[in-house]
């Protein structure tokens, strides 16, 4: 599945590319994940995080795509307005939200490992995405009810329900997108 050669390829440009598009889908991650709609009865806003990190696994495999996505992290931990609402530093990670962006580093893993393994059927893929949300769901509701005592089934009220339509949509998407984009790459290096 994965479009560009591993990276432990002798090739000192296919490395360079495979940091290139590290660098450019962490940009890219930086750019959209800060654009967020704040919804009134959660802490939890509507990101496009997960949706740039579906379409990740296309153009980088599930490995470098969660490279990217842990410099993310990085980025955002030491002060960097990159996450949601253009926030940054240590205390977004451990508020509300922190569970979900943990999440989602497992979401990355996986959704791109199933993505890879299962290339040629875009069901399967689709529902290794669903799980990757599903196992990011449960890390942010976890996190979100210990920091604001809720019960369990109250976190899954005001931290998952609300975005299941939002993130059904942008699997889809993602899927669309991802496959499309794939074949380009794949296109082009050949």
């Amino acid at each position: 599945m994965n479009p560009i050669p591993s990276a432990t390829t002798k090739h000192p440009q296919v490395r360079t590319h495979l940091l290139v598009r590290i660098a450019l889908v962490t940009a890219i991650t930086c750019i959209l994940a800060p654009l967020s709609i704040p919804l009134p009865f959660s802490p939890v806003p509507l990101s496009l995080t997960n949706l740039v990190l579906y379409i990740s696994i296309f153009i980088l495999g599930w490995k470098a795509a969660t490279v990217s996505y842990l410099a993310y992290l990085l980025l955002g931990a030491i002060g960097l307005p990159v996450f949601s609402g253009f926030a940054g530093g240590l205390g977004k990670l451990a508020g509300p939200t922190g569970g979900y962006l943990v999440g989602m580093i497992f979401l990355t893993i996986l959704s791109g490992w199933i993505a890879e393994r299962f290339l040629k059927k875009p069901a399967v893929i689709l529902i290794g995405m669903l799980l990757g949300s599903a196992v990011n769901y449960l890390f942010g509701t976890v996190w979100l009810c210990v920091q604001l005592h809720l019960s369990f089934a109250e976190g899954l009220m005001i931290g998952v329900v609300p975005y299941l339509f939002f993130d059904i949509a942008k699997i889809l998407i993602a899927l669309f997108a991802g496959l499309t984009i794939q074949k380009r790459l794949k296109a082009l290096l050949l």
